[in-house]
Parts: C-alpha cells; structure tokens; sequence
C-alpha cells in the first residue's frame, strides 16, 4: 500500500512538473510572438504594408520556426493567432504548422513566421482547426515596404499572405503543401480545455492574464497601422 501511495505520489508530481513547463513554454512563445509584432512597426520601410496589415482579418505568428534542422528533421513550428471580433482581437489560439515545400535557405535559424488572414474564406480555414496552404488555403508571399504594390491582388483574392523574420527584416515567403493545425496541448495548458479554433478565435474564450502582453502587442501594431493608412490617404 505505501509503494502504491508513493508511486501515486510520484506521478502526480510528475503531471504538475510538465504542467509547469508546458506553460513556460507558452509564456516565452506569447513573449516572442510580441516582439515580432513590435519589429512589423518598428520597420515601416523594410516591414508589412501598412494597408495589408490594416486590412487583415487574423494574425498568427510563429516565432523562430526554423531551427535545429527543420527543413530536413520534419520539426513543427509552433505559435498562436487571433482574430479581429465586435469587441476587439479574440484571445490567442494556439497553432503548429509543418510539411509542405518551404521557402527557406537550408541552414537559417531564428526565422520568425507571420500569416496574414485576409478574407473570409481564408478566416474559414483557419477556424477549421486543421487546413492545408495549398488547395484548401491559398496562401502568397506578402509584399513588404511602405506601402503594397498597386499591381498586386491581396485585396481581392489572397486569402493568406506569408512572411519570413530574420535578424529583423520581413520577406515574403511560400508555404506549399504546409499544414496549420491546432496546438491541443498548449490549448489546454492555457485554457484548462482543448477549446477549438472556432471558439476561441471568435471571442468566445476569456483572454488569460497570460497573453496581455501579446494582445497589447497585437492591438498597437493594428492601430498604428490604420492610423498611418489613414495619414497617407489625406
């Protein structure tokens, strides 16, 4: 009986010790998933048009997605999204994304991922909770400057536009064949629940004291977006 206690014992502390890292793990995320968006301010001439930014419906950023192999060891990259709702950004939705063809050059470590949901058909696969950047999801490299191309068609039918960070320049990059899919176990680290995508991104979840700072983050990278759109349109 008191192996049985102490086995018992063992195992429980053994659950709340990976509980405890699995939420530092989602706290560094949201922390540098912040400092990205603080970089697509910060560099208006070399970042993500202002009228693109304005203008999407969702944001994921998956910070440092290559590294230690990646390309060639099938690692997933991991991150969180929101979504603009009536009352605001929706709380963090925790995602992974891996496979595909990637736009990389072999050997870059530390390379920031950002999508951009333009749409709602692009908004409908990524509360699918699982889709594919390539026949489910169309998927662009993003322009990057000051301003978007006239000549470009992400306003019209783009329904995600793709960038890369490195050592703080944003560049457009493909995602063939790459699969975005919920994080279940990060979501119910943070949410207590596997919540879906849906759920969450819609604005029916609480956002955790935990991802204050990223929604700060998210909100004043948006703002400062429209409020330059609107400057430049005067």
């Amino acid at each position: 009986m008191k192996r049985f206690i102490v086995c018992l014992l063992m195992a429980c502390l053994s659950t709340f010790a990976f509980a405890g890292e699995q939420k530092q793990d989602e706290t560094k995320r949201l922390e540098m998933a912040s400092d990205v968006l603080r970089q697509m301010t910060n560099e208006p001439d070399k970042g993500i048009p202002e009228e693109v930014l304005s203008n999407a419906k969702c944001i994921a950023v998956v910070p440092h997605l290559v590294k230690g192999g990646f390309i060639f060891g099938g690692k997933h990259g991991r991150g969180v999204a929101t979504c603009r709702t009536a009352e605001g950004w929706s709380a963090p939705a925790f995602i992974s994304i891996g496979g595909g063809s990637w736009g990389l050059q072999i050997g870059v470590e530390g390379v920031d991922l950002i999508m951009l949901i333009m749409n709602d058909r692009g908004m409908e696969h990524l509360l699918s909770s699982k889709f594919q950047l390539s026949g489910e999801g169309s998927a662009a490299a993003g322009p990057v400057g000051r301003h978007a191309s006239a000549g470009t068609d992400w306003k019209m039918n783009t329904e995600m536009l793709t960038y890369s960070r490195s050592k703080g320049a944003f560049a457009g990059i493909t995602l063939e064949g790459a699969v975005v899919e919920q994080d279940s176990d990060s979501t119910i680290s943070i949410y207590g629940r596997d919540a879906s995508f849906k759920s969450v991104l819609q604005g029916r979840v609480a956002t955790p004291a935990i991802a204050r700072d990223f929604m700060a983050a998210v909100a004043r990278a948006a703002h400062k977006a429209r409020v330059q759109e609107a400057h430049e349109d005067k």
